[in-house]
């Protein structure tokens, strides 16, 4: 089966990106070195390929009330120009994907999806949008064939994406300048004559903006990035680093933190759910997990002496019997040492218990932090 490329995939192969598969797509993993990637974002600023990402978009007088019977947030809260991190869940409260959901103008919303689950995520759009009652009142566009998106992250990306965006928003926000957005906040812009949407959210700990349109635009817009943002020591970064950078400070990866068998609660994100808001799919048995408490949780850990990395699938040892498994892990180039996430019993969520994570047949010692395992200073 070949394998799909984005937009980007020219701009990878002449700056020596060393490419990978990923998800059935064919991405950088990396262009200079994971750390050296990961440390830029940490003190200047990277930028992303993130066009394997999915779109789907939807209006109508009916939109808000069909989003919050599908989403686990409540789509109520945002104001236009707004968005928020939300779940859609199966009725068992599992979780079919975690997203983004943005509000662009008072009836039209933009849900950004993960790219391994624009299929599934699509389809059960699909299915319950044709057994919503007032189905006549919403018109969902799903649109990530068409459509590409790269993340700009780090403390100096501040210094030069007013180059890339000029002048004040055409919708969303109202601002002045693109630095005036604040976080969860979007605006939109134009570039070589086409409509982008700039959302400030960041998806690695950093500042960082993200800018969604139409993939005819990406590579002219990439190509620009960088040649402006060399004043914030931009480069280009790879899967690798995005990985290590989200790990530290503890953001869920859908098919790791999350899946069709693990609920919000289960993994430490049920302050993105509303179950006050009224019915939305999986709520009822969300209610029945907070009621009786969840079987496991979702910790995050780091190794206490010099070690082989953990990495997903290693057991986690508590005591002389295995009690979990991790989930994500890596060598953390900001602190110099292994760090994960893992799912252990209630009991053992507590920061400060110990734990060992059973690397290439040796028990590591290790101990569960506090979220995010890396803060800045």
């Amino acid at each position: 089966m070949s394998l799909l490329r984005t937009p980007l995939f020219p701009a990878h192969q002449k700056l020596g990106g060393r490419l990978i598969e990923f998800g059935g797509w064919e991405m950088p993993v990396q262009y200079s070195s994971i750390v050296d990637e990961h440390l830029c974002v940490r003190k200047a600023s990277g930028i992303f390929d993130i066009c394997h990402m999915g779109e789907v978009f939807l209006e109508g007088p009916q939109a808000a009330n069909f989003l919050n019977a599908t989403l686990g947030n409540d789509i109520r809260k945002l104001s236009v120009g707004q968005g928020q991190y939300t779940h859609l869940c199966n009725e068992h409260g599992g979780t079919v994907d975690d997203l983004y959901a943005y509000r662009l103008a008072s009836e039209s919303y933009l849900l950004i999806i993960n790219a391994s689950r624009i299929a599934p995520d699509t389809d059960w759009l699909t299915r319950r949008l044709s057994g919503f009652a007032a189905r006549e009142g919403v018109r969902m566009d799903p649109a990530s064939d068409r459509m590409g998106a790269v993340a700009i992250q780090g403390p100096r990306v501040v210094e030069f994406i007013g180059q890339l965006f000029p002048g004040g928003s055409e919708a969303g926000t109202p601002v002045r300048q693109v630095t005036d957005l604040k976080k969860n906040e979007l605006g939109a812009w134009k570039f070589s004559g086409e409509t982008l949407w700039v959302a400030r959210t960041g998806s690695t700990g950093e500042d960082g903006f993200e800018a969604v349109g139409p993939a005819g635009v990406m590579e002219a817009l990439w190509n620009r990035a960088l040649a402006v943002g060399h004043v914030g020591c931009l480069q280009p970064c790879g899967l690798g680093a995005r990985d290590t950078l989200r790990t530290e400070v503890c953001f869920p990866l859908y098919g790791h933190e999350l899946d069709e068998s693990t609920s919000p609660l289960e993994a430490g994100l049920g302050v993105f759910v509303s179950l006050d808001k009224g019915e939305f799919v999986g709520r009822e048995a969300l209610c029945r997990q907070k009621a009786e408490g969840v079987s496991r949780k979702c910790v995050a850990f780091r190794m206490v002496e010099k070690s082989a990395p953990p990495r997903p699938g290693y057991a986690i040892i508590s005591g002389e019997s295995p009690v979990g498994t991790v989930v994500s892990g890596t060598q953390s180039p900001s602190l110099g040492i292994g760090i994960g996430m893992g799912y252990v019993p209630p009991a053992l969520a507590i920061p400060g218990t110990r734990i060992a994570i059973e690397i290439r047949g040796r028990r590591c010692p290790a101990e569960i932090v506090k979220k995010p395992i890396f803060r800045k200073a």
